[in-house]
């Protein structure tokens, strides 16, 4: 059923027919819209280079819950043939084991989310966010907007994603004033309450109604962290659940600070759904991977890793979110 279920999917990225030429892009999912900009960036590589002998393809499995899904997929498109390889690994130790059982001769990199620590001598560089740093700089909003701390309820995606685990452990450290902590239990003033963090696997619906249920079980709560965007990337189901909290929002009795920048989320900021989104550059990922890949397969040295920067929106400064 799996491996049915990958090829499903690759049908569905356009993949069926591979050669020596596709750098391939594998994404979580085909159903997260944040994805769909690395597509759009992978779509305008091929508009600026349509003269390469190279061809660029973006492909995953169609729900980003499906992690078995992806790595099938990656385990067909290796098997086909392609010249490189960029995975966005959705169970980062489940993908490595497969790329250690095949160990392919093709370049491997990793975009968006990364191998774990152990593993990424798998892989030639990784290109994306500072993860890390993205949780710093959500802590950083939580404090502007709630200097003495309080209770904060903290929302991820897969459970093994290293990339939502590496923001969640920058907004931790930088929250309570120390490094390595697993939960916040009062440092820096901040507490995690009970039942939290909560775990979406990557579904808007899902996450909608986490954030319902967290807001209706502790009416005292100050702050909720949506460390990816998955609520948000439903509008109208997060207007429903956010309308229930508009005055504690607008009064910051209650904030929100909230990952990614796409269109829906600016207009949810600015409608003050949130007090802070931390944007990423998706659309800049599937632009440069190609050209990553490239290098990889013509022997050049690449940095590793290779960041692709953050925009940060708040009441002070609305920045990228103003008009997009």
């Amino acid at each position: 059923m799996l491996a049915a279920a990958g090829v499903a999917a690759l049908a569905a990225g356009s993949a069926l027919a591979q050669d020596s030429k596709t750098l391939a892009i594998v994404v979580k999912g085909l159903d997260n819209p944040f994805f769909e900009q690395i597509n759009l960036g992978c779509k305008k590589w091929m508009e600026e280079h349509a003269d390469s002998e190279y061809k660029c393809l973006y492909t995953g499995p169609a729900s980003s819950a499906d992690e078995a899904g992806e790595v099938q997929i990656v385990d067909d498109l290796l098997s086909k043939g392609v010249a490189a390889i960029a995975i966005s690994p959705s169970n980062a130790p489940a993908m490595a084991n497969r790329i250690r059982d095949i160990a392919p001769s093709v370049p491997v990199m990793t975009v968006d989310a990364d191998f774990l620590e152990q593993d990424r001598d798998l892989r030639k560089t990784y290109l994306g966010t500072d993860n890390y740093l993205m949780g710093v700089k959500m802590a950083e909003e939580a404090a502007k907007l709630k200097p003495e701390g309080g209770t904060v309820c903290l929302q991820l995606g897969n459970v093994a994603a290293d990339n939502i685990n590496a923001r969640a452990q920058g907004f931790r450290d930088t929250a309570g004033g120390e490094k390595g902590i697993d939960r916040l239990t009062g440092q820096g003033g901040w507490t995690e309450i009970e039942g939290c963090p909560v775990f979406t696997n990557d579904q808007a619906d899902l996450a909608n109604q986490q954030m319902s249920d967290v807001f209706t079980a502790n009416p005292d709560l100050d702050a909720f962290v949506l460390v990816g965007g998955w609520a948000q990337f439903a509008p109208q189901a997060y207007a429903q659940v956010t309308d229930q909290v508009m005055d504690k929002l607008n009064a910051k009795e209650l904030v929100i600070i909230a990952g990614d920048t796409l269109p829906p989320q600016t207009k949810a900021f600015r409608e003050g759904r949130s007090h802070a989104q931390v944007g990423q550059r998706p659309f800049e990922m599937g632009l440069r991977a190609p050209d990553v890949m490239i290098q990889l397969i013509n022997g050049e040295s690449v940095e590793d890793p290779l960041f692709t920067g953050l925009d940060v929106c708040n009441g002070d400064d609305p920045g990228f979110c103003k008009d997009n």
